[in-house]
C-alpha cells in the first residue's frame, strides 16, 4: 500500500528523532489480493459509518448509536491490524533482504506512535 500521509507536526508529542519521517523512501508494493481484502474491508466500514450517521439523523437511541460506533470502531481496529501484518510479513521482510531494515523500522515506530494512544 501506497502511504502518502506525513505525520501532523501539531499533533507531534513525540521529541524522538523518527517522528519526522514522511513514509515515502521506498515503493510499497503488495499483492492485488491483500489489497482487494482491505479495500473491501474499508468500504464495508464506509457503509457502517453512513449507517451511524443516519441512526444520529433519525434521532436513534443513544446507547444504539453508541454500540454501533464500538462496532465501527472495533472493526477499524481489525484493518489496521490487517495491514500492520502485511507490513511486518512483506515490507519489513522485504526491507531486511535489501539491506534498509532499520530505515523501514524508524518508519514503522513513527507509524505506530501516531497510531497508538
Amino acid at each position: 500500500m501506497t502511504e502518502n500521509t506525513s505525520p501532523n507536526p501539531q499533533n507531534n508529542t513525540s521529541s524522538d528523532s523518527h517522528s519526522h519521517y514522511d513514509f515515502e523512501s521506498h515503493p510499497h508494493v503488495h499483492s492485488e489480493e491483500s489489497l482487494r481484502r482491505i479495500v473491501n474491508r474499508l468500504s464495508r466500514l464506509e457503509g457502517h459509518i453512513r449507517g451511524v450517521k443516519t441512526m444520529v439523523s433519525d434521532s436513534r437511541p443513544c446507547p444504539e448509536v453508541l454500540m454501533q460506533i464500538a462496532a465501527v470502531r472495533g472493526a477499524l481496529d481489525r484493518v489496521a491490524r490487517m495491514i500492520l501484518d502485511e507490513h511486518l510479513s512483506e515490507c519489513i521482510t522485504r526491507a531486511s533482504e535489501e539491506g534498509n531494515i532499520e530505515t523501514e523500522l524508524e518508519e514503522l515506530k513513527a507509524a505506530l506512535d501516531r497510531f497508538l494512544p
